[in-house]
């Protein structure tokens, strides 16, 4: 018990430290004017960690830095769990759900009453403007203003070309959104680049983390965190899609061409950790379906003597993935945010990319860790495993460049704030 309790203070520490001390230089945007409210339409999915952290990430950036203002959470996916999760740690962001018709009517009293009640709407992160039904309903019922908050846009149809023209503010979530803005005459000083809220998610489950490792016999610092990735998520498996036969069979064909050839470059860095400092490999999911593809490109390949040193996660919720990943020596992905959960805990982390994972990858170079990205097909395994034990050998250079980037990730989110907060003024 006396070991747990001294380790859930370092984790407190290592993990509230980066974003807390950052925040503090910054310094808070004190409103003196009279609250204003945020509806935050956000929470598109609950199969994949990333996800929801979103949400919390963005809570988080506009409670420090617009802590005046009051959040209404327009929440799109309806999991109880995660619902229960932003309770826990959010008791004062009233959560409500509703739907937009296809003929754009809303019909739920609730997000009627909360469109008259709030003073602007902000779209959080996520893959693409996946709320635009959202914003459509806010333009149809409203004149006030709204605005897009770290968000890939990698295409621009026409229906959403109306809606980025009316919007006060777009933050793209790498700068490869910013030419595709620009090719479709959107520029100003309200576009900007704003990483992926999840940099400021900032919850965590020590309990269920401590539990675990001391199961484990993980020791702090002294493992890392790996996470697969097919080329593409197999949706269709386990949730309903509106794919063709030909879709499903593209997303099974390059799945099955890829798979072993970019996880076997992952192993490459395991064994060379093990052999090399004789320490644990932590296998997690970012998504559900990643439990299941473990054993087959991770495990069973591997060598006796490395594979004895390998234990897998179950699905978890990302502030349990975050007390882990706080814990961690490092941490390396095939996914894009379970990398950016670990940096908000202060962990370094390496993002293997895949070249059908989008464009979102940008923003890690955007923020000066191009050295930790591996752009997966131009990789050899071994420069993997070169750079993890690199950054053994020098781990508090490492810590100071994620340090850097984190300073950087805060500044932005400050200044973005601002021009949201002059936004909600007009």
């Amino acid at each position: 018990m006396e070991r747990r309790n001294a380790l859930k203070n370092i984790g407190v520490l290592s993990s509230g430290m980066l974003i807390a001390g950052i925040t503090n230089a910054l310094g808070e945007n004190r409103s003196v004017d009279s609250p204003k409210t945020i509806l935050l339409v956000s929470g598109w999915q609950d199969v994949n960690i990333g996800d929801i952290a979103h949400t919390p990430g963005l809570i988080h950036v506009l409670k420090t830095f617009l802590p005046d203002y009051k959040i209404i959470l327009w929440k799109k996916s309806r999991g109880e769990k995660v619902k229960a999760l932003l309770n826990k740690n959010y008791p004062d962001v009233k959560i409500i759900y509703g739907s937009v018709a296809r003929d754009g009517i809303v019909k739920d009293k609730e997000v009627i009453d909360a469109m008259e009640k709030a003073d602007i709407l902000v779209h959080g992160s996520g893959p693409s403007v996946v709320g635009q039904d959202n914003l459509e309903a806010w333009m149809r019922y409203t004149d006030k203003p709204f605005g897009i908050f770290g968000t890939t846009i990698q295409s621009i149809s026409p229906a959403l070309k109306i809606v980025l023209d009316a919007a006060h503010f777009i933050f793209t979530r790498e700068t490869a959104s910013l030419e595709v803005l620009k090719k479709h005459g959107l520029s100003g000083k309200n576009i900007s680049f704003a990483p992926d809220a999840t940099f400021f998610f900032d919850l965590s489950d020590d309990d269920k983390a401590l539990s675990f490792l001391e199961n484990h016999q993980l020791i702090e610092k002294e493992f890392i965190c790996v996470i697969p990735r097919l080329r593409y998520t197999p949706y269709h498996k386990f949730k309903k899609v509106n794919w063709s036969a030909e879709k499903i069979k593209e997303v099974e064909d390059t799945n099955e061409k890829h798979k072993e050839v970019d996880h076997a470059k992952m192993r490459m860095a395991m064994i060379e950790w093990v052999r090399e400092t004789g320490n644990k490999v932590l296998i997690c999911p970012e998504m559900t379906y990643q439990v299941d593809i473990m054993n087959e490109l991770l495990i069973d390949p591997l060598p006796d003597d490395v594979k004895s040193k390998v234990i897998k996660r179950a699905y978890w919720l990302p502030d349990e993935a975050a007390s882990i990943y706080a814990r961690a020596h490092s941490v390396l992905s095939f996914e894009c945010h379970s990398p950016i959960i670990a940096a908000a805990k202060g962990t370094p982390m390496f993002y293997l990319r895949q070249p059908e994972d989008t464009i979102k990858g940008q923003m890690y170079y955007d923020l000066g860790l191009a050295e930790w990205v591996f752009e997966i097909e131009e990789t050899e395994g071994k420069q993997i495993a070169d750079k993890l034990m690199d950054n053994w050998r020098n781990y508090k250079k490492a810590e100071r460049t994620l340090a850097k980037a984190m300073r950087k990730v805060a500044t932005i989110y400050k200044a973005s704030s601002k021009k949201i907060k002059s936004v909600a003024s007009d």
